[in-house]
């Protein structure tokens, strides 16, 4: 009993020392993300704020992360929106896509149930690098019409189609002109000088206060002023968030009448599935290189908990969730402890939308897209894409491959081209590494030594069998095994099929530990 108490009491300080700040920390940067990531995926401002509470709430109870923290994420924001518009649109296509979202959970359920964890290890680093980097372009693109203000739908398909192809091209410019809003670029770039010149000055002197939270308190006290100004600059008010003051009143609950009739819905769930849990076991390896006490995360527990908590998001009409790297190393730098600090701040994100809605309902839409291009940014950092580069063609071209590959089609097609050509340099690199060949020649006569590689496998006979054709007659040739694992049978049939040949060419062929192997003969 004594022992319980003091553990208790233990906890309750370390919660009030540490957790505590880092959930204020978590909250301030995790709600504009919401909030973005909502607005960038084409869906419901609730349906950012719901997947943000279950991450914090939910998943800090199942997951075995002590510092990673959960809530909609950007790299999903491409998804959800054209799943939406490929199941209906926003009316019919939502509710069809939160029961996408929730079988998406089950799947992520299913693989660490059955221990496929570490599924991610076999997709190389460079597509996923690319995977990233494209969604990091189109996110930062999609948020160009908020950030001038411009309130016409479907700019990226007519209006900019028409300006680039001369199109209409100069009754296009100047509808765009009359209906950008000039407060709206004013408050966003002056947003954006803030967010840069505070993330490289202030930032580490003032960390008790995050980047994205005063970013978006100083957007919100300058579109105030214009407004209480009287100036031509203020905003408009379809030009900020709208939340209901009941906010449960307007959710959209999934639809579970067309689950075997329309197939689109599984393929969003497997695609939500697969980049849900890719995300989510990058962040949570990058989060524990970061944790001071070096626990390390299980990948199947940490699947268990974001597919429990993904089932939940959809079945309560929120978006897809994953372990999001920009919370969790804002929860770790802010000197968290324990996942509290993750479950402290979903309870700060249910409070607020539940007595805050009007303090919420005062951030403009352009703010939020100044923090969703800083995000994008972090995916596809200049810096990441020339270091990717240095490292060689055989690096850069799968990411080149898959960045193009997902802008010209989408995510998952584009991953798999990424990996296909991935795997022409593995069998590229396998068909050469196969063997080592010295050569020298001893009078008239020519001595070749060919070392066998640790695995040699069926891909490496072709090359073989070309150089063992080309041995010129009077020579030695020397083939050693000693240092290889594994031969591939086919491997040992061209070699024990050359030995007729070696004698017909008075070829001296010298064998070390080289097993016997059946081969076929025809008399």
């Amino acid at each position: 009993m004594f022992y319980s108490r003091r553990k208790t009491r233990f906890f309750l300080l370390s919660f009030l020392r540490h957790d505590f700040k880092a959930s204020i920390t978590v909250f301030f940067v995790a709600l504009p993300l919401c909030l973005g990531v909502a607005q960038a995926s084409d869906t419901p401002m609730y349906a950012g704020l719901i997947a943000g509470i279950i991450g914090g709430i939910v998943i800090s109870l199942f997951s075995k992360s002590e510092l990673s923290v959960s809530g909609p994420a950007a790299g999903l924001t491409t998804i959800c929106a054209a799943a939406i518009a490929t199941l209906g649109g926003p009316e019919k296509g939502m509710p069809l896509f939160f029961m996408a979202v929730s079988i998406g959970g089950i799947l992520q359920i299913l693989l660490g149930v059955f221990k496929l964890g570490g599924f991610t290890h076999f997709i190389p680093s460079a597509v996923i690098k690319g995977m990233l980097a494209a969604i990091g372009i189109i996110l930062i693109s999609k948020q160009v019409p908020l950030l001038i203000g411009y309130n016409k739908p479907d700019f990226w398909r007519n209006e900019l189609f028409n300006i680039l192809t001369l199109k209409h091209g100069f009754s296009e410019i100047k509808s765009l002109y009359q209906t950008i809003s000039k407060g709206a670029i004013l408050v966003a770039l002056l947003s954006l000088v803030l967010l840069i010149v505070w993330k490289r000055t202030l930032s580490k002197k003032v960390g008790f206060l995050p980047t994205s939270f005063i970013t978006v308190f100083f957007g919100v006290m300058l579109a105030w002023l214009l407004e209480r100004s009287g100036s031509s600059l203020a905003l408009m008010p379809s030009q900020y968030i709208t939340l209901p003051g009941n906010f449960f009143a307007d959710v959209k609950l999934p639809d579970v009448n067309h689950l075997f009739s329309n197939t689109e819905i599984w393929r969003t769930a497997v695609v939500i599935c697969f980049v849900a849990s890719l995300e989510t076991l990058l962040s949570v390896e990058a989060i524990d290189k970061l944790d001071p006490y070096n626990r390390i995360t299980p990948q199947n527990r940490e699947l268990v908990a974001q597919g429990t908590g993904n089932f939940l998001s959809g079945i309560l009409g929120g978006l897809p969730i994953t372990a999001v790297i920009v919370r969790s190393s804002a929860n770790a730098e802010a000197g968290a402890r324990t996942k509290l600090s993750g479950f402290a701040h979903g309870v700060w994100l249910l409070l607020a939308v539940l007595f805050a809605v009007s303090i919420l309902n005062m951030i403009p839409y352009c703010v939020l897209a100044v923090i969703l291009i800083r995000t994008g940014y972090n995916l596809a950092k200049p810096k990441m894409i020339w270091a990717i580069y240095k490292q060689g063609r055989e690096q850069f071209i799968p990411f080149i491959f898959t960045v193009a590959a997902i802008l010209f089609t989408d995510l998952l097609i584009g991953v798999a081209i990424g990996v296909i050509y991935s795997i022409y340099f593995i069998i590229k690199h396998t068909y050469q590494a196969g063997f080592i060949v010295e050569e020298k020649s001893e009078g008239h006569h020519k001595h070749c030594n060919i070392e066998l590689a640790m695995n040699v496998s069926y891909m490496n006979k072709k090359k073989l069998l070309e150089y063992l054709d080309k041995v010129p007659e009077y020579s030695v040739v020397e083939i050693n095994g000693n240092h290889s694992n594994y031969i591939d049978n086919d491997v040992l049939e061209i070699i024990h099929n050359f030995k007729s040949k070696a004698h017909r060419k008075h070829i001296q062929l010298i064998l070390h530990s080289i097993p016997e192997v059946e081969v076929m003969s025809v008399h």
